[in-house]
């Protein structure tokens, strides 16, 4: 699945007649980088929530085969990110799936990222796998980081006041298992990665390559710039 249905407001003015997932970095619109990703890891089928300008993605979207779409459609009512995965979940197939950020990229180091977080998933002791990115390893990010990532893989939060290395890079797999007893309505997947935290079964596999976190007008020229330097 894919979120797309932000109102992405840090990225104003642009947004304001562009939906966030369109906005081109380096030619190609946040929302194909991401199902460019998906196509590359041999994922057949995709689900992309709309709200904000749903009209312009649903256009956009038309005539992509490779993932094949489906639109899950929350015009009526912004579901935020978990609550936009239960709306989903009738249109998502298998035990459990890949769930990215609309508005978050990364150049690959020597293999798919998402191949290997795939391989990587293991339902015996995961309730949810992160794909996690080192502040080092990264471009446009300006936070403080948001887990502190164990030997073995498992994720703790980060304390309050405390800089972490490593943000969450926009990719988790889950389990539909984990969904069974959610909320009705809006809520966020943190709520879910929380409690999986309280289990001890939240996990997280690091990034090989480089993370491009555009959030703002500003960092869709940074991470152009990103992009262009392994040519220059």
């Amino acid at each position: 699945m894919v979120l797309a249905a932000g109102l992405g407001t840090r990225m104003k003015p642009i947004t304001d007649v562009t939906p966030k997932p369109l906005v081109e970095v380096a030619g190609q619109a946040l929302i194909d980088h991401a199902l460019g990703q998906l196509e590359k890891a041999g994922v057949e089928h995709a689900v992309v929530n709309v709200h904000h300008h749903a009209e312009q993605m649903e256009a956009h979207l038309a005539g992509r085969t490779h993932p094949r779409i489906t639109i899950s459609d929350e015009r009526a009512n912004l579901l935020d990110s978990g609550g936009g995965v239960v709306k989903a979940l009738p249109q998502l197939a298998g035990d459990a799936f890949l769930i990215l950020n609309a508005d978050t990229f990364w150049i690959d180091g020597a293999s798919s990222n998402l191949a290997r977080l795939m391989a990587f998933w293991d339902p015996s002791r995961m309730d949810a796998l992160l794909l996690i990115a080192a502040l080092t390893a990264s471009v446009g990010y300006d936070g403080a980081g948001d887990f502190e990532f164990s030997p073995d893989g498992r994720l703790r939060r980060r304390a309050e006041a405390q800089v972490t290395p490593f943000a969450y890079a926009g990719v988790a797999i889950m389990p539909r298992s984990v969904f069974a007893h959610a909320p009705d309505g809006p809520f966020s997947l943190n709520r879910l990665w929380n409690e999986a935290i309280e289990r001890d079964r939240l996990y997280g596999m690091r990034l090989d390559g480089l993370w491009l976190h555009v959030g703002t007008p500003q960092a869709i020229t940074e991470a152009e710039e990103a992009i262009a330097a392994p040519m220059a």
